[in-house]
């Protein structure tokens, strides 16, 4: 069976991680779908961020939340990768996106693509920030029963055990996915500004993880999205859960010897900043077979 390939964050090995030329090189390397985080803005749109600031990503400063649509459309969020975008992908005033752009761009790609929506927890807004999301695609037209919205088919990803239970209120198990990722050093720095001073941040991400955990193997969750780390320390829970008839989406599958490790294992989608290289790396492995 062929591999489906997602672009992380668009082709963002090439150009800046959720701009327009990102996605727009995706879709040029034949990337099966596409990735993105969103957030909400000031003004409660979903917009194309990872962080929950703008400061590593863009030359401005402070939360995505306290920032509107129109604020951040000023800000440049493709200068700090120094990537020549070509004219056809837009001006550097261009590449800022919210979701309805993303939306609109797939929606242009003349063929079917998928696209995996991960929400960031926790955040300002709680879970509005999914029943956001989900209102502006029922706007559009998305069907869950399919998950389809004309040609593109979404799917929706966190690694909070909390937002995959009240996605699945309204989403088939097929079309949701539990991230997992082992709690480290770097992950407990990166969730502790999001909560009060002084809280186990450590235990409560153990914690998320085991329910995560769980969701997966009682099938709450379809899809299973473990970090290429936590492919390499859980093969036999990971194993087992493709036995069971889970789908497994690893993430970020770069290195050709992560792909052929995560392929043995029986991965059938892979999240990549490198889709067009990834590309042929399991073309190798499944021509071999």
């Amino acid at each position: 069976m062929r591999s489906i390939i997602y672009a992380h964050r668009g082709s963002s090995g090439v150009f800046a991680e959720h701009t327009r030329a990102a996605y727009l090189q995706a879709l040029a390397d034949g990337a099966d779908g596409v990735e993105c985080d969103v957030h909400l803005s000031r003004d409660r749109q979903p917009v194309l961020i990872h962080d929950a600031a703008v400061d590593r990503t863009s030359n401005g400063t402070g939360p995505v939340a306290s920032h509107s649509v129109e604020q951040l459309r000023q800000l440049d969020f493709s200068g700090w990768k120094h990537a020549a975008i070509p004219a056809a992908y837009g001006t550097p005033a261009e590449q800022f996106l919210t979701l309805a752009d993303l939306l609109n761009l797939l929606a242009g790609a003349g063929r079917r693509i998928s696209l995996a929506v991960e929400f960031k927890q926790p955040g300002p807004f709680g879970l509005d920030l999914e029943d956001t999301v989900l209102a502006l695609l029922e706007a559009r037209g998305w069907d869950p029963a399919d998950s389809r919205l004309g040609p593109v088919t979404v799917s929706f990803m966190s690694f909070s055990p909390e937002s995959v239970r009240h996605l699945r209120r309204s989403v088939p198990a097929a079309f949701v996915c539990q991230l997992l990722a082992d709690v480290d050093e770097a992950a407990t720095a990166e969730a502790a500004p999001l909560l009060p001073p002084g809280f186990d941040t450590a235990g409560m991400l153990n914690r998320a993880l085991a329910e995560g955990e769980a969701l997966v193997s009682d099938g709450a969750a379809g899809i299973a999205g473990p970090g290429v780390e936590y492919l390499r320390a859980h093969p036999e829970r990971v194993a087992g859960w493709v036995a069971a008839g889970r789908t497994i989406r690893a993430w970020t599958v770069d290195d050709p010897a992560d792909a052929e490790a995560a392929y043995r294992l029986g991965v059938q989608e892979f999240t990549t900043n490198y889709p067009s290289g990834l590309r042929s790396v399991l073309a190798a492995l499944e021509l071999a077979d």
